[in-house]
């Protein structure tokens, strides 16, 4: 009896280099961030480990038999969400954490991204000839509006943002009409300029006022110097490690860790502690580290031998994509301040471990690609 039924030629072991080396930057980045502080680097690696351990399960399970249980995964993600809403830890204003037994904390929302990519790529392979009837697309909708409310009440506005972005490409790539993409197109022009002028006079129910003045802030700086004051100083940081750094553990008191000028270097800003430490060589390798793993991605998708599987490749590409960017355009001043983790390199457990057990979902969908690919 044969265990595994797979030609393991087709493992790709390259991803997981990949992953490893961008969690190794990042274990070396915390490192320097938190003033080689032990306990945060033991759980760091520890959520490491696990996630390695949880992706070579998934990457061994045939994907095809847990999809169809991915009803159930997405009434756990909506319970979970409640339950943090109920019975959640709170830190400052947010309710993102929950404690579990054994376990400990955890940030269900992470978890949650991966359980609807699941969902979602068996939901449109199952309506896959009907995708653009209208109750498919509006419970496709609903389906979707309901955990990114949950996520917007913590509130986590960025992370409601990336789940919204991921749902959107898996819906252009299960082939939704253009005249639905046309439509939506057309409304956000007229939508967003609403949205701006509402968000200016204080009248948008899902957004906090900081989160409100995070936004305005960065369309206009100069309103709130103070407000500023954090990407302002990662922007300098960035530019200070000119080509190859400063050095890990930089012990230059002008640095941005040592002189305390931006906070959450492990986390949201972790990007500017790379680029004044290992400079533009570094910080590069970092970005290039990403576009890889997305073609890597976007490749299995594309020699994935169903629609399900190519939905999983490129739910999973579009989280790299677009939290590496969003994170990356916070520390450059591109984008305002969210507050999302730079994938694999940041500091926190339970995105560690949601990201390896995607990954552990793409590399069983190339084990199984098509034949003449």
């Amino acid at each position: 009896m044969v265990l595994f039924d797979y030609n393991f030629k087709r493992y790709n072991f390259r991803v997981i280099l990949y992953m490893l080396a961008l969690s190794f930057i990042g274990i070396l980045a915390i490192w320097s961030a938190t003033n080689q502080d032990k306990a945060m680097i033991s759980k760091q690696i520890v959520g490491i480990v696990a996630g390695i351990l949880l992706m070579v399960v998934f990457s061994l399970i045939d994907y095809h038999k847990l999809l169809p249980l991915s009803p159930v995964a997405y009434i756990g993600c909506v319970a979970i969400l409640g339950a943090v809403l109920l019975f959640g830890k709170s830190k400052g204003i947010a309710t993102r954490w929950i404690e579990l037994p054994v376990i400990g904390r955890i940030q269900p929302s992470e978890f949650v991204k991966i359980g609807l990519i699941v969902f979602f790529s068996w939901y449109f392979q199952k309506y896959q000839e009907k995708i653009n009837r209208v109750p498919i697309v509006a419970a496709a909708a609903l389906l979707s509006a309901v955990p990114i409310l949950l996520i917007i009440e913590q509130p986590n506005l960025s992370t409601a943002l990336v789940t919204t972005v991921i749902i959107l490409a898996m819906v252009f790539t299960a082939g939704i009409s253009y005249k639905w993409i046309l439509g939506v197109v057309a409304a956000m022009v007229p939508c967003g300029a609403m949205f701006f002028y509402l968000l200016k006079q204080g009248m948008i129910p899902f957004i906090e006022e900081y989160q409100a003045n995070r936004i305005l802030t960065w369309l206009n700086p100069a309103s709130d110097a103070a407000g500023y004051y954090q990407q302002e100083n990662s922007i300098m940081a960035i530019g200070s490690g000119q080509l190859f750094g400063k050095g890990l553990s930089t012990t230059e008191i002008a640095s941005v860790k040592n002189g305390n000028f931006i906070i959450e270097g492990q986390t949201d800003f972790i990007f500017a502690i790379i680029g004044e430490e290992l400079g533009f060589v570094g910080a590069l390798v970092v970005i290039g580290l990403f576009l890889i793993l997305v073609l890597e991605c976007l490749f299995m998708a594309y020699r994935a031998k169903d629609l399900s599987g190519k939905l999983l490749c490129t739910g999973m590409a579009t989280l790299f994509a677009f939290q590496g960017f969003a994170n990356i355009a916070v520390a450059t001043g591109l984008f305002p301040n969210t507050g999302l983790p730079l994938p694999f390199v940041s500091y926190g457990v339970s995105s560690l471990i949601s990201l390896y057990i995607g990954m552990g979902f793409v590399i069983n969908v190339g084990l199984q690609r098509r034949l003449n690919t």
